[in-house]
């Protein structure tokens, strides 16, 4: 396969996780929590990069798309971690620790907590949820970019 047709499939992968987490979003009405949506952005980024290969051959934007999928994966992997409680997440969205805390802390606390939160799974397939298959297929998207920039420098 080309070097310019391994771009475009990585492209239209990001594309397809995209589109694949609206409809979850708008069609499924399941909302995204903080980290869904920041596992978003890099993709959204891989697809304006294809786009932008796609117009001027620059070479150099293959890596820039390898690195947006690969930063995608790595938010993944963190919010699974999160997920199956392997670590903590980020205050503003997870459950947290409520040890130690005044009851006056404790309402601050269940006031301004979001209503979707990281640590919860509304999906999942095999066993894997949304976090975990956007991290599998980012990987597999980041070996497609990687193809096309080695083919570029053979």
């Amino acid at each position: 396969m080309t070097a310019t047709r391994l771009v475009i499939l990585a492209g239209l992968g990001s594309l397809f996780l995209l589109i694949g987490a609206l409809l979850f979003q708008y069609v499924g009405n399941m909302p995204p929590c903080k980290m869904c949506y920041w596992q978003r952005y890099p993709h959204f980024v891989a697809v304006v990069i294809t786009v932008l290969f796609i117009a001027t051959r620059i070479e150099s934007l293959k890596f820039l798309g390898l690195m947006a999928v690969l930063t995608t994966a790595i938010i993944g992997a963190y919010h699974t971690g999160v997920e199956q409680g392997w670590w903590e997440g980020p205050q503003s969205c997870t459950s947290g620790s409520i040890e130690g805390l005044s009851t006056e802390d404790l309402l601050t606390r269940i006031m301004t907590t979001p209503l979707v939160r990281c640590d919860d799974i509304p999906w999942q397939l095999l066993g894997i949820s949304m976090a975990g298959w956007n991290m599998v297929i980012s990987v597999t998207l980041a070996g497609i970019w990687f193809m096309s920039l080695k083919q570029s420098l053979a």
